[in-house]
């Protein structure tokens, strides 16, 4: 019997493990299948979508428990839930800075999340130049035994924000984190040419939306005119009225 009692532990112990991972990588799907949901009805409604790509990532066990001593906290299961946020993260990657805030407000106004914390490192980059805006919300997992609730942390940055920060992760793992001052200030002066190129790409894609909705007006001028032996009529407007109730 006692031979036993180890074995039995491990299982316990694999059981709640695996429980606790599934119910991040849940939480991962469901925020997988809202943003994909986001994409296409933007795609297929306005042409467009404001969401290029997007990358998830599940934290190792051991990753977890390597955090939890680092940080010098208590190696259990609610302890891990209450100290470490982003066991389950989102990346979201957009062409121009409106469309980051443009998915930021989507997911704020989804009733079933809930959201914990904003970081606005757009507005307020960190020191050494890292732009993205982070959010940490949590996402409702229905298991078969009740109701669990996931954090999911969410980044949503530029295609430039996103080259600038894979780099920077590239040279400090490379040089473990002690990098050469002369390299600080070259990645600083990127952070800075990243960021004018959004403002400059914000900028056209602002001038081109404008003469698309400019074209759209005079599109919808030609629609109201006939013609009809060589001479133009305008149609009523009470008439276009009548037409479009009879439409709905």
């Amino acid at each position: 019997m006692n031979a036993s009692h180890p074995i039995d532990q491990f299982k316990k112990f694999k059981y709640e493990i695996t429980r606790f991972m599934m119910i991040y990588k849940f939480a991962l799907d469901q925020m997988e299948t809202k943003i994909e949901v986001l994409k296409e009805e933007f795609q297929s409604l306005h042409d467009y979508s404001p969401i290029e790509h997007t990358k998830s990532r599940l934290k190792s066990p051991e990753s977890i428990m390597n955090k939890m001593f680092r940080k010098n906290h208590e190696l259990t299961f609610e302890s891990i839930k209450k100290n470490i946020k982003d066991i389950a993260g989102v990346r979201i990657t957009c062409s121009f800075i409106s469309d980051i805030y443009r998915i930021k407000d989507m997911l704020c106004n989804q009733s079933d999340l809930r959201v914990l914390e904003v970081k606005d490192y757009i507005q307020n980059p960190k020191p050494n130049g890292y732009q993205s805006l982070h959010l940490l919300v949590e996402v409702p997992v229905y298991m078969s035994n009740g109701e669990e609730r996931a954090c999911v942390e969410i980044q949503i940055r530029t295609i430039a924000m996103d080259f600038w920060a894979s780099l920077e992760h590239k040279i400090f793992y490379k040089y473990n984190k002690d990098v050469p001052e002369r390299l600080t200030k070259e990645l600083k002066s990127a952070a800075d040419s990243a960021n004018a190129l959004d403002q400059q790409m914000e900028r056209l894609h602002r001038e081109i939306q404008e003469i698309k909705d400019a074209e759209n007006e005079r599109d919808e001028e030609e629609l109201r005119r006939i013609i009809i032996n060589n001479q133009q009529f305008t149609l009523p407007s009470n008439l276009l009225k009548l037409l479009g109730d009879g439409e709905q």
